[in-house]
């Protein structure tokens, strides 16, 4: 089971990259979205949190324990960007966060949730379904609970949607950075 995971995802990351060699942003992205620091930061944070809960409890404790969770954390995770790419790629979803330009707190935080499961088509600019993300969050439980033996792939699809809707919506309450202003010399 653990070597056709292997493959799904050694397949996955090599039409990522196929596709996304026609569409460079959705590469550049990608590589961002899966390798990057705030990446490395969230799955490092989901491992000690899983270690501190101790789950999966086969896992153990120890070094060992946060070793395994780490691993699972970054396979998963990396499931999860690659799907959530190759399928956004040609339905040319737009997989950035978007600040609501509405105000008052309702609005913004309806905009901040609806944006985890309703995307913009970057051709037409109308607003669909995020079928990328939904599918990499389900590609993501189920590959934790075919491979990994981790637990309930809808529960590990469903807290990823979760999770992805709380950073929506620190997102979009998070102050803005203003620019600096450059004091003008006066002659």
């Amino acid at each position: 089971m653990a070597l056709a995971a292997a493959a799904f995802l050694a397949f996955g990351v090599s039409q990522a990259a196929t596709s996304s060699r026609r569409n460079h942003p959705y590469r550049e992205h990608w590589k961002k979205a899966t390798f990057g620091k705030g990446a490395a930061a969230r799955v490092v944070a989901g491992a000690g949190i899983a270690q501190a809960t101790n789950r999966p409890k086969s896992w153990g404790g120890g070094i060992g324990g946060f070793g395994k969770r780490l691993g699972a954390g970054f396979a998963t995770h990396t499931v999860k960007t690659t799907v959530e790419h190759v399928v956004a790629a040609p339905l040319h979803e737009d997989l950035q966060y978007h600040r609501s330009t509405a105000h008052g707190t309702g609005a913004r935080l309806k905009h901040a949730l609806v944006s985890t499961v309703v995307t913009r088509n970057t051709r037409s600019g109308k607003r669909t379904p995020a079928v990328g993300r939904i599918s990499g969050h389900a590609a993501a439980g189920a590959f934790s609970q075919a491979a990994l033996h981790a637990g309930a792939g809808a529960s590990t699809a469903g807290l990823g949607l979760a999770a992805d809707a709380g950073a929506n919506v620190a997102r979009e309450f998070w102050p803005r950075h203003k620019p600096k202003r450059v004091a003008r010399r006066r002659s």
